[in-house]
Order: C-alpha cells, then structure tokens, then sequence
C-alpha cells in the first residue's frame, strides 16, 4: 500500500512510524486506520526490523479521530468503525517486537487509545493526555474503557473517561500512563535507546515475556503462574538460553540468533 498519511522509516532494525498529517493534527481518519493496518502487518512481517516505535509529525501525537467523518455516522457504521480501530490496535498491543509510543503532543481521544495499546509509553514535556470524547457526547472506542483502566486503576481510568479532563505529561507519568517524561528534544533519541536496549536481549525470551504478561492480564493469578512456567520451561530448550548462560559464565556479551 501506498501510504498517504503514514511515513515508516528503518534504521539498525528499529522501524518509525510516524501518523503524518499534521494539519490535522495527526487525526485519525478511516485512510489512516487502513494505512495503520497495512504497515503494522509489514513490520511484523519484516525480518529487518526488531522494534517499533510509533509517533506523530508536528506538535501533535494524534489529537483524537476525525471528527468530519464520526459526525455523519449511524449505529451500525459507528459499531463497524470501533470494532476496526479494535482490530488494529490490538495487533501492536499482541505484538511479539516490542511497541514504543513515543508522545511527542496532544494525545486525545484515539490518539490516547493508540498510545495505551503500545507496550510502552514515553512523553515529551508538555504533551496532553486524554479520552475527551464524552463531550463529544460518545464514549471511547478504540480500546480507552478497557485498557486504561487495566494500566492506572478502575477509579482514575472513570475520572479521566467520565470528565474527559486533559492531563499533563508529568500527571500522566504520576498515575502510571507513561513510562517516563522526557525533555522534547530527546524524546526520540531516548525512544530509540529503550527499543535498542529490547533488541539486545534474546528475541525468543522478549517475545513471549510480552505474551505472558498480556496474557496474563485476561486471567487469574493462577493461569498466568502456569503460562509463565510454560514460558520458562520452552526457554529453556533454545539455543539463545544456551548462548545467554554461557555468555554470562565467560563474562562477555550474549550472541543472541533467535533460535
């Protein structure tokens, strides 16, 4: 596909995707979740890249959907567009590479809910968060009522999606929603130094460590126990376990294949 509203660019086996229409601030339209679609699905797809990283151009993360188009939109449609958004994010949320969202502005709306389905959350100073849509008069629907709640609390999650209040990137770290707040200018370098430091570890070993943990999170303490020895046990027949414990034994770096 030819993307129109997406760029992807790859260096040393870390891809960026960057939501590319900063006269609107980076507001998702249907054009972008299909593109989203499509390039998500090659960056899983492609042995060069390692991790991801996903941001927007201009002062804006993704300033919410593109409200031209849900104001035209009826039940049915309006229930087929969330169960798309759906799909999508939750293909970076189920990822085996790991998802940086690296927030760099306004992160409203489904620009929240995109960040929420990253592994991972970085901010710049002075970047918003938010799920505003109640004063639209609708509620989230690309993943914010079950998500958020599941990262910083049930009662949080309903003051932010009831209110639809903004938060700042420092009350945003506070409640737990990011990961870190980092000065605006280095936002992409520290990005890229975390998703560098992922791709350093066994591929294998980071894979299902997101597996577990997002799976995990669907079931009781006593399931995701017996999924983390699984986990443990299927690791320790690779070569990368191998390699890792000798490697740590003649004190000197891991060479890790993925096997």
């Amino acid at each position: 596909m030819s993307y129109e509203n997406l760029l992807l660019d790859v260096a040393d086996r870390v891809a960026t995707l960057t939501i590319n229409r900063p006269d609107k601030l980076n507001a998702l339209n249907d054009r972008t979740i299909a593109e989203l679609d499509d390039a998500i699905d090659s960056v899983l797809a492609r042995d060069d890249i390692g991790g991801l990283i996903v941001t927007g151009a201009g002062k804006a993360f993704v300033a919410g959907a593109d409200i031209a188009e849900l104001a035209g939109q009826g039940p049915l449609d309006g229930r087929a567009r969330a169960r798309t958004g759906q799909r999508v994010f939750s293909k970076l949320e189920q990822s085996p590479k790991p998802v940086l969202a690296a927030i760099n502005g306004y992160a409203l709306g489904g620009g929240c809910e995109l960040a929420l389905a990253c592994h991972m959350r970085i901010a710049a100073q002075g970047a918003r968060l938010g799920l505003p849509e109640v004063t639209l008069g609708i509620g989230p629907g690309y993943g914010g009522t079950q998500r958020l709640p599941r990262l910083v609390g049930k009662g949080r999650a309903l003051q932010l999606i009831l209110t639809g209040e903004m938060i700042d990137a420092d009350d945003a770290h506070r409640i737990g929603l990011v990961n870190e707040v980092v000065p605006r200018e280095s936002l992409m370098e520290r990005a890229r130094s975390i998703v560098t430091r992922i791709l350093a570890q066994g591929p294998v070993a980071v894979a299902l460590c997101i597996a577990a943990v997002h799976r995990g999170l669907e079931g009781s303490l006593e399931e995701g126990l017996a999924l983390e020895a699984d986990h443990f046990g299927l690791l320790a027949s690779t070569a990368d376990m191998r390699e890792g414990m000798r490697a740590f034994l003649d004190k000197r770096p891991p060479n890790f294949t993925g096997a």
